[in-house]
């Protein structure tokens, strides 16, 4: 197949060099990139449940026809090898919490402008739901989206969870593991457009990209997610809750 008309030569080294060992790996099932926008840049937005999750996504954008921009932990830029790999063929570092957390956002704003498709993962780190279903996310891609006003097509993968375990570090690449993606249509936002962008805004913004990545993901699975999604800082809140109710309670050694 011919490479994305806009990878340059070191994407196009590393897809030859990573593609052929997921091909073995894998039986993909590709669908939805008729949703892709071909004229414009666009936002890819997907469910994150381990850590290979990021190769299979970025294998079927590039399928698809498009070497997609990824917004990728910063540090995995401070990895020797890898530093070289990501800044060669465009990635974009996500700088969180930092006073460097706008940049990200202007480099991923600068590549939409550009055309280019900018893939996210919008929870921000693997999903904690104990079931894989998407979390509660960040707002990280609604402020991308309503500072662009590009589409943004929601994507679900399923697979890659047993190429790859979540918290895994060894491949269980035998037998090939089915991985399924799939896109669908452009989430609606433009009603959010001209509205000011406050906390109330961002969140209705991003749970309309999760809720779309979850419906799409009902359909991989044939079963329907939690009504409430999982919330970590929720979560996180009550285990300390419980943490200090614990030690407040404990006698006296």
């Amino acid at each position: 197949m011919q490479p994305p008309a806009r990878s340059n030569r070191a994407y196009r080294v590393v897809a030859h060099i990573v593609r052929p060992p997921l091909r073995a790996m894998t039986r993909r099932e590709w669908s939805g990139a008729e949703n892709m926008p071909t004229d414009r840049g666009f936002i890819a937005a997907s469910n994150h449940m381990t850590n290979i999750d990021p190769l299979t996504f970025a294998h079927y954008l590039w399928d698809n026809g498009f070497a997609p921009k990824i917004l990728a932990k910063a540090s995995l830029f401070e990895v020797p090898v890898m530093r070289g790999v990501l800044h060669a063929t465009g990635q974009i570092p996500v700088h969180r919490n930092t006073a460097a957390a706008g940049e990200s956002l202007d480099a991923a704003v600068a590549a939409v402008a550009a055309g280019e498709c900018v893939a996210v993962f919008p929870e921000g780190t693997l999903t904690r739901d104990p079931d894989l279903w998407p979390m509660t996310a960040k707002t990280g891609v609604a402020r991308l989206a309503l500072a662009t006003r590009a589409p943004v097509v929601p994507v679900a993968q399923w697979g890659p969870q047993n190429l790859l375990g979540r918290y895994k570090k060894l491949l269980k690449p035998f037998p090939r593991k089915k991985v399924t993606v799939v896109a669908g249509p452009p989430v609606v936002l433009d009603d959010l457009y001209d509205r000011p962008q406050d906390t109330a805004t961002l969140r209705e913004a991003t749970d309309r990209v999760m809720d779309a990545i979850t419906a799409l993901l009902e359909d991989v699975r044939g079963e329907k997610a939690p009504t409430v999604r999982y919330d970590m800082r929720k979560a996180r809140a009550a285990g300390e809750k419980q943490a200090g109710g614990d030690h407040a309670t404990r006698p006296e050694q």
